[in-house]
């Protein structure tokens, strides 16, 4: 059992079934399937998904770029969070240094371009992709706000490079 579990147990507060959920064996298939989108999404990028944009109208090849980046951007995100709850979980950071570095991850994010008229013109596998990528960003974003509660991630976020930012958290995750 983690200690946030154990302390709000001891204060004589209800059992939280989303604490409980991300402490117990119920969160590796999350896990897992995260890991497993970040995998198949990059083997898709880096060959059948580049064979197809080469396909694409450049209107439908813009977007596709876009989107692409949109996607990669989601998926680190999510692994972020997932590889920094994991490590709460087996006990490797303290829920203070977890909730200091999740401030870094942002979920939910607010590109929607599946309306845009291009988008059907995108190759089925990509949009499955990202379709499938979008409904776990919102899982793990239900249960996030369960865990940790809201905050108006935009206020608290200071502007600076998203990649190295990412870099850093994966860094803090593994310990390096």
């Amino acid at each position: 059992m983690s200690h946030s579990t154990k302390d709000s147990q001891s204060a004589g507060a209800p059992v939280c079934l989303a604490e409980h959920k991300a402490h117990s064996r119920a969160f590796q298939p999350m896990f897992d399937e995260g890991m497993e989108l970040v995998d198949e999404t990059a083997t898709y990028l880096d060959g059948e998904g580049r064979k197809a944009s080469r396909m694409l109208p450049k209107s439908a090849s813009t977007l596709y770029a876009a989107e692409s980046m949109r996607l990669t951007t989601r998926l680190m995100q999510m692994a972020s969070w997932l590889l920094l709850q994991r490590a709460l979980n087996e006990g490797d950071m303290t829920r203070a240094q977890v909730e200091a570095e999740k401030k870094k991850v942002r979920l939910n994010g607010e590109y929607d371009t599946s309306t845009d008229e291009q988008y059907a013109h995108l190759p089925d596998h990509f949009r499955d992709l990202v379709m499938r990528a979008r409904l776990l960003e919102r899982r793990i974003a239900l249960l996030d706000r369960e865990l940790y509660g809201f905050s108006d991630q935009h206020e608290e976020r200071a502007v600076g490079n998203p990649v190295g930012e990412q870099i850093n958290l994966l860094k803090t995750a593994f310990h390096r």
